[in-house]
């Protein structure tokens, strides 16, 4: 999220990587974990928003704990790119109990998992260990066979305070990589910021850096003038942002539109960087999308300014797309 503020919040220093205490894993991010109920659907949507490389996983069978106990999950999943995000859409069968099926149920379609590949089992058991220690448990784990290979994804139980489930995953001789620079950010949209930040900070993570986001008179909220202030916190990694978006209820505004909506707090939207905002977003308005928000920040024009809007792609995923231009 570019924010409405006088100057470029987007160009101020973020949190710096995370330091030694954390593995180095951590500064890269592998895929993420996207649950939907009807993967037809979201798959055909986003297939024509950018979704590359598709490949699919039907009658997938998933086995390992959640929460502690035994579990088999049976689901159909696909695998694809939004440039450099590695995206794994998993549909579970229905009268299951497991993670993707109690994200659902909770909250509808949407990210769960934000996933760092670890380099060995060895490595994977030494931060299930660590994480333990700090007071965090596996809330599931699960091997599923890609061919040959079994891959290992890991999620820990870091949803109820950290807002998403942080994720490793494991596959012998590496994962794929992703593409070309496509998504700019993640974006979790939280009611209090400095409380989450405090409990990434205890799991090693350096405290997000904070900004205030100050209204702009430039900025609408479904094509009417938004007088809007709201906090940010900031995380910089090697490869993508996070934003931590902390909004009012009202005015009404998309980020308490999602809090309201989804009943959790996680992650509203992911940023894309466009050359040219009106002619991208004419090309979501042409597959059915319209701006829920818009405006600018920085002097308009000038360098280190630039526009955004988001998009209301929610309805397909439940993960709203921001594009932004930067001049």
């Amino acid at each position: 999220m570019f924010s409405v503020v006088g100057t470029c919040l987007a160009q101020l220093p973020g949190a710096p990587l995370p330091g030694a205490q954390l593995p180095g894993y951590y500064k890269t991010v592998n895929r993420v974990t996207w649950v939907v109920g009807n993967i037809d659907k979201v798959r055909l949507a986003w297939a024509a928003l950018g979704l590359s490389d598709i490949q699919e996983y039907p009658n997938i069978q998933l086995v390992g704990q959640f929460r502690g106990k035994p579990v088999t999950i049976y689901a159909w999943q696909i695998t694809g790119h939004l440039g450099n995000l590695t995206v794994d859409m998993i549909q579970p069968a229905e009268g299951q109990a497991n993670a993707y099926t109690s994200f659902l149920a909770r909250h509808g379609d949407g990210i769960l998992s934000i996933v760092h590949e670890v380099p060995s089992r060895r490595a994977l058991q030494q931060e299930i260990l660590r994480m333990q220690g700090k007071g965090v448990g596996v809330l599931q784990q699960v091997t599923m066979q890609r061919g040959q290979v079994p891959v290992t994804y890991t999620y820990f139980d870091t949803e109820p305070e950290g807002k998403f489930a942080l994720g490793l995953v494991y596959g012998p001789g590496g994962m794929p990589a992703a593409g070309p620079a496509v998504v700019s950010h993640f974006s979790p949209v939280v009611w209090d910021a400095a409380a989450v930040s405090a409990y990434w900070e205890r799991l090693g993570w350096a405290a997000f850096a904070m900004q205030h986001a100050a209204p702009r008179a430039d900025s609408r909220y479904k094509d009417k003038p938004l007088s809007l202030a709201f906090e940010v916190g900031y995380q910089d990694h090697t490869q993508f942002r996070y934003e931590w978006i902390s909004p009012p209820p009202s005015p009404a505004n998309i980020y308490a539109d999602f809090l309201n909506k989804h009943h959790r707090e996680g992650i509203q939207h992911i940023g894309m960087p466009v050359e040219d905002l009106a002619k991208s977003v004419a090309a979501y308005e042409e597959l059915g999308y319209h701006v829920h928000q818009s405006g600018t920040w920085g002097d308009v024009g000038k360098p280190g300014s630039g526009q955004y809007a988001y998009m209301d792609t929610d309805w397909a995923g439940g993960i709203s797309v921001e594009l932004v231009h930067s001049y």
